[in-house]
Order: C-alpha cells, then structure tokens, then sequence
C-alpha cells in the first residue's frame, strides 16, 4: 500500500512538472515603457457602399427627396394630374412635382415615396415630414394630406399616421408636420395626397425621425451613430474609399458640394452604382445631405479627430486604363486650391470665405482638423505626381497639417514596394495601407511591423478585415484573427499611428461588400465581432506600450508559439497593465503572466479578463440574435508579481490589473 501510494504521488509530480513545462509564460517588463500610443490609434473608416449613408447613417427617409435622379421619379409612384417641373428654388436641384385638381370629385392626385428598401418607423415616435412648396395659381390656401401607410394589409386602413398641412404662399416656403405612427412598421412607404381643387408645387419632399442623433434636424441614425460613440475612436476617416475618386471624375465626391444649405447640395452619383452586376442597384445615389459639415460635426460628438480624403486628380484606376480619365498634373490647380479650402473650412476663423460657411452652418469654433488626406489607394508613378504639388502648397500654407499618402490598393507586391519609398521621398507624414486579406495572411503577418524602418513615415492602416476562404461573410473567426494581428499593430505603437478596419457599415438588404462591422435593416442594427475586437482595443489601448515576451521573443504566432498572439500596454491615466492574448488554436493554453521589474511594494490589483470567444467559428452576432457573441468580463486576482491562468481555444482575452503600492 505504501509502494502504490509513493508510485500515484510521482505521477502527479510528474504530471505536474509536464504541465508546468507547457505553461506559456508571458514575461511584461513593466520598468521599460516603450513607445507612446497615439490618441488616433484606433478609429473608424466611413465610407457610403452598402447603402452606409443614405439610407443608412443619414436619417433620411425618402428617396431621391428632389427628383434629381436621372429617371426624376425613380422612388415615386404618381396617381392623378401630377406634372414635374425644372425651374424650381434651388439652383443645384431644379425639379419639383405640381399636383393638380384631376378634374373629378372621386379621383384622386398625389404621389407616394418607397424609401431605401420601405421607410422604417416606430409606434409612438415623432417624425418630421417637411416640404417646400409653393401655390403657383395665387390661391391664398390650400392642403395637402401626409400619411404613413402599409398598403400590403388586411387592416380597414392603409394609414396608420396622417397629418393635414396647409399652404399658404405662393412663394417658396418650408413648412413641416410631426407624424405619429401608431404601429411599427419596417416596410411602410409614404403616400401625399392633394387634399383641395387647387394647384400645388412641392420641391424636397423630407421625412426624419425627430429622435436623431444629438436631436440634429438633418441628422443622422440614432442607434448607428451611437454603436460609433461606444468604440471611443481616436480618428474617424471620411468620405471613403474609393468615392473619393469616383468611376470618372465628374462623380467624384466634391466635398464643396456638400456644405451650405440641404436643400441646395446636388445629386452624386455613387461609386457603388454599377460596380457588382451581381449585386445590382440601379437607384443608388448620395444626396450629400451627410456633407462636409456633418462629418466634421460627428468627429466632435464622438471625441475623434477628423481626417478628411480628398481626389487627387486620379479617378478610380480599377475603372479607368485610359489617362485621359486623370486630371493632367499641369491642370490640378483648382484641386490643389479645393484641399486649402478645405483645411480654412475646417479651421478658418469666421471672417474668411470658407470660414464663414463653416459659421453660417451653426459651427463657428474651427473644427480642429490636424491631417488630410490626398487620394485613396492610388498607384503607379502617376500618383506621386500627382501628390507632390499638393504636399508643396499644403506644406507652404499650412505646415501643421499632417499630410496622408497611399501605398496603393495592396499590402504587398509591386505597386506597395514602389510607392513607400517615393512617399518617403515625398516626406509624407503617413502612409496609408490597405489590406482585405484571407485568413493565411493575418496568422502569418504577426510580425508585419516590427522590421519596418523607424526613420521613414508612420503608418495608417487605414482598410483592413479578414476575409475568410470560400466564406467571405462575418463570421468569429475572421474576428478573431483581426483580433491576433491587431497585437502587432500595438506592439508597433512607434511607427504606427492609426487603424481602421473596413468598411463600417451594410444594410442587409442593400449590401455590395463584405464583411462588414455593423449591420442593420430599417429598424434594427447589429454589432458583428469585429466590432467587438476594435472596441475591446480602443476601450484598452493604453498610454505605452510595455516589452512583452515569451522565450525571449514576442509573441506573433511564429512557429513554436502554439497559435498565440500577444501585446502588453501600461496605461498611466489608470495606472494599469493590460495585457491582450490570442490563441488562434484549437487547444486550450496554460498562462503564465509575469511582471518583471515590479518593486517589492507594488502589487497588482483589481484584476479583470474580458473575452470574446465561441465554440463555433462560423457564427456572428445577428439582427435577430445580436448578443450570440459579446465580451464577458470576470474579475481574476494575481499572485505577487504573476498571473496564472488558462486561455481557451479560439479566444481572445484582455487581461487588466491596477499597480497599487502596499
């Protein structure tokens, strides 16, 4: 009995020493405090695709609000003596409708609106339909009737919100009216009837929730703009993307267009339009409603820096073989002239042009703007030709700016290998990278910065998200490997400055891209697991980023590293440790955080682990099942100086400990 129990008591030793021989031990040198970690570090990249914007982001209700389309009535359906006209109030959208009696008692005249994909209202919330109008006859009065309506019902009535609103001029005039549904519906459509024998013209026909985002009339979606605040992004990228450029650059996004009075911003065109056959949307088109001014305004609400991309005289090359397409260097004058406007629009005191426009919009405190950007993922020699004389007359006139370049459309190759060094050339201050990449390339691009030259630019990696192979829809483990090659990035805080995972936003509906970070339909939306993984980072990117290692090298899912993935922050406004681990493998791995070069008297505190994990790599958070995966957090206590722990398979955990002195 004695022999038997000394041979179990060896085992467990044994067993003990061979599981202690394949704990992963994570050493953090908390005496060496690296690099800063820059405030924009992580951000969000906006761009209108996927219907992100209008019809999206934008409140906006009703489509084509003008009937600027090129089919003018594409949205509308019209019944009874309706006749559209061109000599409207608004230089930039001409056209109008005039409703007139139909000449009979029983029949009826008026229009009706499908918006993007049906109008989506909620029972007992205020919307606000506003009109200009006009009685083109000299009437003193006469009515129109506003009605929210599901027409597709067995209901007594199709409406289940209406409103009468009198007109009273016969000069142009905005009038407006709340309507109240009294059920929700995602798919209703908007129907105005002419309720009087009289004459009518109605020019930017407009329907907004009154529950906006910051209670803004021309304003943006609440629960969208809200999942934006809660990432707490340090920088936010606008207006895209490959709009920028445009498919020629008579539709290029022309950021002057955007700002001044709504009822006056010109019809665009979408980048978007005609890209996938297979995803096809003949009425896609930007209002410009979401302009300039309200992207700069966003940037402030939700506490990040502005970084606004302008053309740079390129219109998009994957649409474009002919160079005649560009703008010729020689000719770039009034571009070049657009991106000063631009930085006096943001920044001009009151009393200069642009400054003043900025004011006469309700901002008359500059917006702040420190970067720019000039073109998108632009390539080939003729992009830094182009670049150049913008950086010499922004330079010139502006030296506080900080200039963007692009490293083109690739994360590596030929183009890439070109165009860093003419940006360095350049002196550009970043250097924008993009990469949507299959799940190869983030488990092997761990170490993707560490060898990057110091002296050069900094680093934006400005569109990223991983696509899966032969999957190429959101889905955990995507997310995850985001997750893993994020470490890097952080690890890399000197030279790299900021990061935006794209593109932000998709309508279930309405998509041409993807995956995609937040999803929605006209009444829901949901955060994917992507999302989480920015936020987790931002809510815990620290102020320094402190040398973690393990074996003495750091941890970039190299071989021999078992799949993990790991980088270490300290953060002085908290006086924390936080430290992020990946493991990208299918088995559960031992732990060992260790603080070296803590002092005797300190100790770690206040212990907490967030994780994002799932059993099944193929799921992501949907509209109806949003919380199928969110972080959990759980409160972890250390030992002195070290943390022991365990990580699951496919799991991504943020580890936070507080420095207290004894």
């Amino acid at each position: 009995m004695s022999k038997h129990r000394t041979f179990l008591a060896a085992l467990a030793l044994s067993a003990g020493l061979g599981m202690n021989a394949q704990t992963n031990e994570l050493v953090i040198q908390t005496k060496k405090l690296g690099a800063e970690i820059q405030p924009t570090m992580y951000g969000l990249f906006f761009e209108d695709i996927n219907y992100g914007g209008d019809g999206g982001l934008y409140a906006e209700l009703v489509k084509n609000r003008s009937f600027e389309f090129p089919q003018n009535l594409m949205g509308w359906k019209t019944f009874g003596h309706v006749t559209l006209k061109d000599d409207g109030p608004f230089e930039r959208n001409p056209h109008y409708v005039r409703l007139a009696y139909p000449g009979h008692d029983h029949k009826r005249t008026g229009l009706e609106n499908e918006g993007f994909f049906g109008i989506g209202v909620k029972a007992g919330e205020e919307y606000r339909f506003s009109v200009w109008a006009r009685l083109p006859e000299g009437a003193s009065s006469e009515k129109i009737r506003i009605e929210m309506v599901k027409p597709n019902t067995n209901a007594e009535r199709h409406a289940f919100a209406s409103e009468e609103l009198t007109i009273d001029s016969k000069e142009w005039k905005k009038y407006q009216v709340i309507l109240k549904p009294t059920q929700t519906e995602d798919k209703s459509i908007l129907r105005i009837f002419l309720a009087s024998k009289g004459t009518i013209d109605l020019e930017h026909v407009s329907l907004f929730p009154v529950d906006t985002w910051k209670g803004h009339e021309n304003g943006l979606r609440k629960d969208l703009a809200q999942a934006l605040y809660d990432i707490k992004p340090g920088v936010f990228r606008f207006p895209g993307g490959c709009i920028v450029e445009g498919t020629d650059l008579n539709t290029r996004y022309d950021w002057k267009k955007t700002v001044g009075p709504v009822e006056n911003r010109p019809l665009n065109e979408n980048r978007w339009h005609y890209t996938f056959q297979h995803r096809f949307f003949p009425d896609y088109y930007q209002s410009y409603g979401m302009g300039f001014y309200e992207f700069f305004l966003l940037s402030e609400e939700i506490g990040s820096e502005p970084l606004p991309v302008l053309s740079c005289g390129l219109a998009c090359q994957f649409q474009n073989s002919d160079p005649h397409a560009h703008v010729a260097v020689c000719d770039l004058d009034s571009y070049i002239q657009d991106a000063l406007d631009l930085i006096e629009f943001a920044n001009g005191a009151v009393t200069t042009k642009w400054g003043k426009v900025r004011a006469d919009m309700g901002h008359p405190a500059p917006f702040n703007l420190k970067f720019i950007g000039i073109g998108n993922e632009q390539w080939g020699s003729e992009y830094p030709e182009r670049l150049e004389p913008f950086m010499k007359a922004i330079r010139k006139a502006h030296p506080e700016i900080k200039i963007i370049g692009s490293s083109g459309p690739d994360s590596e190759g030929k183009q890439f290998e070109y165009l860093w060094p003419e940006m360095k050339r350049l002196k550009a201050d970043l250097v924008d990278e993009h990469f949507y990449r299959p799940e190869s390339w983030f488990l092997s691009q761990g170490a993707r910065y560490d060898n990057y030259d110091r002296k050069g630019p900094k680093v934006f990696a400005g569109e990223y998200a991983c696509h899966g192979k032969g999957k190429k829809w959101n889905h955990f483990n995507a997310s995850l490997l985001e997750a893993a090659f994020m470490t890097g990035l952080e690890r890399n805080a000197d030279i790299v400055h900021m990061a935006t995972y794209a593109p932000l936003f998709a309508h279930v509906e309405g998509w041409q891209w993807r995956p995609d970070m937040i999803w929605f339909d006209n009444l829901k939306s949901v955060r994917s697991v992507s999302y989480y993984v920015q936020q987790l980072y931002a809510h815990n990117k620290g102020t320094n980023v402190v040398p973690l290692t393990m074996n003495n090298k750091p941890v970039t899912g190299a071989e021999g590293q078992k799949g993990l993935f790991a980088s270490a922050v300290w953060d002085k406004d908290s006086q924390s440790y936080i430290v992020k681990v990946v493991n990208t493998s299918d088995e559960a791995q031992p732990l060992s955080l260790t603080f070296a070069g803590m002092k005797k008297k300190e100790v770690l505190s206040k212990g907490v682990c967030i994780k994002l994990q799932s059993t099944d790599p193929d799921k992501d958070n949907t509209l109806d099942n949003p919380q199928a995966i969110v972080p959990v957090q759980t409160e972890v206590s250390a030992m002195g100086n070290a943390f022991d722990t365990q990580i699951e398979p496919k799991t991504f955990a943020v580890y936070k400990f507080v420095k207290t002195t004894k």
